[in-house]
């Protein structure tokens, strides 16, 4: 095992990591920016390094000043978090030619799942079928009309190299592909360095379905059941949970051991999540793999009781698995809000500031809560980097019990200074569609901003 990491990353990310790696006996080296340099969260690091100025292109993503900064650590490894540069093969390839392990898939691995067709080819060849749409990259606008009438409306071109909801538009009729494909393209190319599109069917009415997979270098590939993050505001999760009930327990198995074959087919090594999107029919089609773990991965160890980095960092020793498939056992149910500062109510615009208040209690509910945080009263919120405050979890015994405990630690949230998506948590968790299970990622059930704006 290493015996010294750097965490190529900051604020919650960088302290989940940082424990997982305490835990291991792992001296963690973290990497932060000016405007991070007085941040609480740096108390969970063993040492720091700044690395450049406040906006993330100066600092989180120079990839020169992250490696020269785990060189000048001694450290052995870098585990990238998720976000950042957590999917460049660029960085991964470097950190390989400087004596790094990084800690996730190989480069060449990376490169091909991080475009999209390159990815669908290849699970495509390991069994797992695609959303009907054109075969490869679509050169021109004309070729898209020509598979839009192939396949029918409503469609929507992506960006090869898209994630995050960039690059991507709908149409519902031909004559707004032309204006939605150049909108596409520009996004694409401002956002990835990629115009690059294709397009698919618009499944209306569909539900996200992810499988969580742990691979080796060794050929052993396992799954730790399912994920649902139907629950979206512009292609981006606001609340996921494990078991997804929209499946059985049968589709559930079934579809967890097709996503751990196809993993290791094509050689994967490390954490990764493999997403389908379930239409209305049942017919569940691959979207896209993660070759990283998921913001969400929190849901998955409070069902299954795996430390997901923790087994990341073995893997990344040369390590094997440790678990067989007969080893998970999946217990209860849980949920995922992403507290984010943000005003749902003005189209969830960031509210930057100082947290004068924070407190989120975990005694409360029939279940357990997990808080994953960085931050503590009196910390600022920056304006620089992604809006999330907190993640929390919440574990029950049933479905019904994880929902009360998620809904009892809202209500009795205590945050001021910013604005935050907690009334939007307690609407949809509330709301008739999500207690039922009977929700897609057409719409935010229970969700009114006029009637829950304060």
């Amino acid at each position: 095992m290493f015996r010294s990491l750097l965490i190529a990353n900051r604020g919650e990310v960088a302290v989940r990591v940082a424990r997982a790696a305490k835990a291991l006996g792992i001296r963690s080296v973290g990497v932060v920016s000016e405007a991070d340099l007085g941040a609480s969260w740096i108390e969970e690091l063993d040492s720091v390094v700044c690395i450049g100025g406040s906006a993330p292109k100066d600092s989180y993503l120079r990839v020169d000043r992250i490696i020269q900064a785990a060189l000048q650590s001694e450290c052995a490894a870098v585990h990238p978090g998720w976000g950042f540069l957590a999917e460049n093969s660029v960085f991964a390839a470097l950190c390989a030619q400087h004596g790094l392990t990084f800690v996730g898939p190989g480069p060449g691995t990376m490169e091909r799942l991080g475009l999209k067709i390159p990815a669908k080819r290849a699970m495509g060849a390991a069994g797992l079928k695609g959303i009907p749409g054109s075969d490869g990259l679509l050169d021109t606008v004309e070729e898209a009309r020509a598979v839009a009438a192939r396949i029918g409306y409503p469609v929507i071109v992506k960006a090869d190299a898209g994630g995050g909801g960039r690059g991507m538009r709908r149409c519902y009729k031909e004559s707004e592909l032309g204006q939605a494909w150049s909108q596409a393209s520009a996004e694409a190319e401002a956002a990835f360095g990629n115009g690059a599109l294709y397009m698919e069917s618009y499944l209306t009415g569909g539900r996200h379905i992810e499988i969580q997979i742990l691979a080796d270098e060794y050929g052993h590939a396992i799954h730790l059941g399912d994920r649902e993050c139907s629950i979206q505001r512009n292609h981006q999760k606001l609340i996921e949970e494990s078991p997804s009930p929209a499946l059985t327990a049968k589709e559930r198995d079934e579809l967890g051991l097709l996503a751990a074959r196809a993993a290791a087919s094509i050689g994967y090594a490390g954490a990764g999540t493999v997403e389908f999107l379930r239409a209305p029919n049942g017919e569940l089609y691959f979207m896209e793999m993660n070759a990283r773990l998921q913001v969400e991965h929190p849901v998955t160890e409070m069902v299954s009781g795996v430390d997901l980095v923790a087994h990341q960092l073995h893997i990344a020793a040369n390590e094997p698995l440790t678990l067989k498939q007969e080893d998970v056992k999946l217990q209860g149910a849980s949920i995922e809000c992403r507290i984010n500062a943000e005003d749902p109510s003005q189209g969830f615009r960031p509210t930057p500031g100082k947290l004068t208040a924070f407190e989120l209690p975990c005694d409360v509910g029939p279940g357990t809560l997990r808080i994953d945080t960085h931050l503590r009263a009196g910390d600022e919120v920056p304006p620089y980097y992604d809006s999330l405050i907190a993640k929390v979890i919440a574990h029950g015994e049933t479905r019904d019990a994880a929902i009360e405990t998620m809904l009892a630690c809202l209500k009795g949230a205590t945050i001021e200074g910013v604005k935050t998506t907690i009334p939007l948590h307690i609407a949809v968790l509330q709301s008739k569609e999500f207690q039922s299970g009977e929700y897609d990622t057409a719409s935010i059930p229970g969700w009114s901003p006029a009637a829950t704006a304060s």
